[in-house]
């Protein structure tokens, strides 16, 4: 089983001036929105990799077709019907909790929305115990 520290190395999608994107590991290990992203064809990949070099290096995307609110504290990379939810947190990062394809119009699936937040409690929960091991040692 991968360590922590080994995941860690393997979940950073790019480091910019403004933010370091990143990607969110669940209690398992595994890094969903990786494995989604590595699974696109390289058009849709090489379009959110244009999406995180924006928000990473101007800390800003404006056009709302490509990056927009999901939830309340919950944002999305938006690639046509590709989505890939994510959030702000503390140390200039922004957490892609997973990725999924829109199938209708309108707003996504509430399940997408809750397992944004699912992925976002135990990757908060994992880095916060992560902290705490490293101060008992």
């Amino acid at each position: 089983m991968l360590t922590f520290e080994k995941c860690m190395a393997n979940n950073l999608a790019y480091r910019g001036q403004q933010f370091a994107i990143v990607y969110a590991i669940r209690n398992d290990d595994s890094i969903p929105a990786r494995d989604f992203f590595e699974n696109l064809d390289r058009q849709w990949q090489a379009r959110f990799l244009t999406l995180y070099t924006r928000l990473g290096d101007t800390g800003r995307i404006n056009n709302p077709e490509q990056f927009g609110k999901f939830g309340d504290d919950l944002w999305e990379f938006k690639a046509f019907r590709y989505r890939m939810p994510c959030y702000y947190r503390e140390g200039r990062q922004v957490v892609i909790t997973h990725g999924f394809i829109k199938k209708k119009e309108g707003r996504a699936p509430q399940q997408e929305l809750d397992r944004a937040e699912k992925i976002q409690s135990e990757y908060e929960e994992k880095l916060k115990l992560q902290t705490q091991n490293r101060r008992t040692k």
